[in-house]
């Protein structure tokens, strides 16, 4: 069986990420499996660096992340030149690590994918568990962990899916809006459910 953890940017996904980890679920991080397709010398920093120029580069030849991020979130053309370079290879390496870890346990895989509606992978996955905070929580937490004006925050929400559109389409949903026992109580519970049934029907 297969979860998909998604949510919108700053909603707390990682934190429900970290309590299923503590529970015993391994969970894939494809933020992780992004950054090291961009280490030097590895496809995907190949790739961003042939789609954008080398300025994108660093003195050391590592790619500068935040320089690119301010452009892609600014830029609509320049994101979807990044989608097409990156999504292939994160999708190849995503489902080879789902295959590995499927094959060492018998629980649930947790795959956390914060654009998992945007590129439209959500069939992959048995269920999808969405992880939703209020816009004003979002949005100052947004400028409070990567230090960005709230045009800036607003810029980065609005590139997403809107949570409405996500709560609609999950399996489970997740408020988190700062009541942490809440939300622990709640994943906790949800993971139990699931990992006593030792699996579902595929959609």
């Amino acid at each position: 069986m297969r979860i998909g953890l998604t949510g919108g940017i700053a909603t707390g996904k990682s934190t429900v990420a970290a309590m299923l980890r503590a529970l015993g679920a391994v969970v894939i991080d494809a933020d992780a499996v992004a950054r090291r397709l961009q280490e030097p010398g590895a496809p995907g920093w190949r790739a961003v660096w042939e789609a954008f120029g080398w300025w994108v580069l660093d003195a050391h030849g590592r790619l500068q992340r935040k320089k690119l991020g301010r452009l892609v979130f600014s830029d609509p053309r320049a994101r979807q030149r990044l989608d097409a370079v990156m999504h292939p290879l994160i999708r190849q390496a995503l489902w080879t690590s789902v295959a590995e870890a499927e094959k060492g346990t018998p629980l649930p895989v947790v795959v956390d994918l914060p654009l998992l509606f945007e590129v439209g992978w959500e069939s992959w996955f048995d269920q999808v568990w969405v992880v939703t905070a209020s816009p004003e929580v979002q949005r100052a937490r947004l400028m409070a962990r990567d230090g960005l004006s709230c045009h800036q925050a607003l810029a980065r929400i609005a590139a997403q899916w809107p949570q409405e559109e996500k709560r609609r389409r999950a399996s489970r949903v997740f408020e988190n809006d700062g009541d942490l026992t809440a939300l622990r109580n709640e994943v906790e519970a949800a993971w139990r459910e699931l990992a006593g049934t030792g699996g579902g029907s595929r959609f």
